[in-house]
């Protein structure tokens, strides 16, 4: 029988009062395993309203408060990571070793926050006048949200919530309906930390919760996560109710292989980053731009070891690759697949005819190598979110700058090289926010931020790290003098 995955609302699980749900699947095995309930305006009212009356207190705690139910929290979910990574798998359809990694790059962001004393502290000037001192302060903004999406339903959140509740605010996340649970569970976890009720809510939902949240006159800020369409949209919409906004899109991440490059590492990096969680990562190597005459012996590798990846359920230790999350999303990326041959990509190694024995019914499409790719090609232009691995091949190292400029996305993109002066002029002229150097998925730690450049963010600022504190915060600038005398002076105030 299958389980109800509800809401977390004021300290509690409930199901509301919304009587529409949605299947959450096993990849694996192509069966429906929960249902989420899915909100309507009513119960986004209810979640706004319970975060508004926790944040008056929560935003008055002291921030040793705060960080000691952090440090708690951090060592629950460490307590907890297998469990969590279970979650993750049993909905998600990712191998437990990349649930599990997942989990851990979440709670480096928790460490991240339980620093907020530090991350807080304001500026100050003495006798920047006679008798005057000028000093700054970073406050809360109240209620925020997050809207997150499927592919990291623990970490993406966690580059969220931690931050901005060690800033003061109560925070509404809204994860994805495809893998709900674990938010949940998330949420139960801080609770258990000594997090007030109210503070952290999970409202389960679709588009309805979306727009609901992004209209909430008492939500001041979205944080959003997702494919570049609805990034521009949750921008557009949060923007004009006057919120402050910070929305993630889509992602074509390139990795450039340069003549001098090592091909086994090169080939090595491109296999591990393009196909794990079965490519259905923002910051995934879909494309590999091979520069000179490089590319019939790089695609050679790559294929050696596209083949020999193994693909199950993730529950498997065997597994290197599991499922795509949904069946509608395998259909999409095989249509992918399909458009490649038909557009006269080369197909290297083909995916689509695969499941596992015993699993005939599972969300399965085997990872898959073009060559030949070209920009005009739909397999090139879009973002295809699975285990599809595009080579283009290019001239020169010029050629490979232009190509990843011309993107529309600006994520993330690496080099693959020994030459050092390539490496650097590379990262200063390439157009993404995120470069690794001999690394194929250059995700910050939590003390830097993550964002992209062009159609991969709308806003101005990144997740987590100190751009996180900032987004969470507004500042509040403070004159004071403490005079002896007084006096009536109506000249706009200098100072000397």
């Amino acid at each position: 029988m299958s389980t109800t995955i509800p809401h977390w609302i004021d300290g509690t699980r409930t199901t509301g009062v919304a009587t529409r749900t949605s299947d959450v699947f096993d990849p694996a095995t192509g069966e429906v395993s929960g249902r989420v309930v899915l909100a309507d305006q009513a119960d986004v009212d209810t979640a706004v309203e319970s975060a508004l009356k926790a944040s008056v207190a929560w935003g008055e705690s002291s921030l040793s408060t705060r960080s000691r139910v952090l440090f708690k929290f951090r060592q629950l979910v460490d307590d907890h990571r297998d469990e969590l990574a279970a979650l993750i798998t049993a909905e998600h359809g990712k191998v437990l070793s990349d649930a599990a990694g997942e989990v851990q790059r979440g709670l480096e962001v928790v460490e991240f926050a339980c620093g907020i004393p530090h991350l807080l502290k304001g500026e100050h000037a003495e006798q920047v006048s006679r008798g005057v001192d000028a000093y700054s302060l970073r406050q809360p903004l109240g209620v925020v949200a997050g809207i997150t999406p499927f592919n990291f339903p623990v970490m993406v959140p966690m580059w969220m919530f931690p931050v901005a509740i060690a800033a003061g605010n109560a925070f509404v996340l809204k994860p994805s309906e495809r893998d709900p649970s674990a938010s949940v569970r998330l949420a139960e976890l801080f609770q258990e930390a000594g997090l007030p009720d109210g503070v952290l809510t999970v409202l389960q939902g679709d588009a309805v919760a979306v727009n609901a949240l992004l209209d909430h006159p008492d939500v001041s800020a979205v944080s959003f996560v997702g494919s570049t369409p609805i990034a521009r949209h949750v921008y557009a919409r949060g923007t004009a109710a006057g919120k402050r906004v910070q929305a993630l899109g889509g992602a074509k991440n390139h990795m450039v292989v340069l003549p001098d490059a090592d091909l086994d590492v090169a080939a090595d990096a491109a296999v591990s980053a393009g196909y794990g969680s079965a490519g259905e990562r923002c910051m995934a190597i879909s494309v590999v731009v091979a520069v000179g005459d490089v590319g019939d012996a790089l695609v050679e590798k790559i294929a050696e070891r596209t083949r020999s990846l193994v693909t199950l359920p993730g529950t498997d230790p065997r597994a290197q690759m599991g499922p795509l999350v949904t069946g509608v999303h395998r259909d999409r990326v095989r249509s992918y697949v399909d458009a490649g041959v038909a557009e006269g990509a080369s197909l290297v190694v083909d995916g689509r005819d695969y499941a596992p024995d015993g699993h005939p019914n599972g969300f399965w499409l085997a990872p898959t190598l073009f060559d030949h790719v070209t920009p005009e090609m739909s397999v090139y232009r879009d973002e295809i979110f699975g285990p599809v691995l595009g080579v283009v091949r290019v001239p020169t190292f010029e050629d490979a700058v232009e190509l990843v400029n011309a993107n529309p996305y600006g994520n993330g993109a690496a080099i693959y090289t020994g030459d050092g002066l390539a490496a650097r002029e590379y990262q200063r002229r390439v157009h993404v926010g995120m470069v690794g150097i001999n690394v194929p998925i250059p995700v910050p730690m939590a003390y830097f931020s993550f964002g992209g450049w062009k159609d991969s963010l709308f806003g101005d600022t990144h997740v987590h790290g100190a751009e996180g504190v900032r987004f969470y915060t507004r500042a509040k600038a403070i004159t004071a003098r403490w005079p002896r005398q007084h006096g009536i002076d109506l000249g706009f105030p200098t100072h000397g």
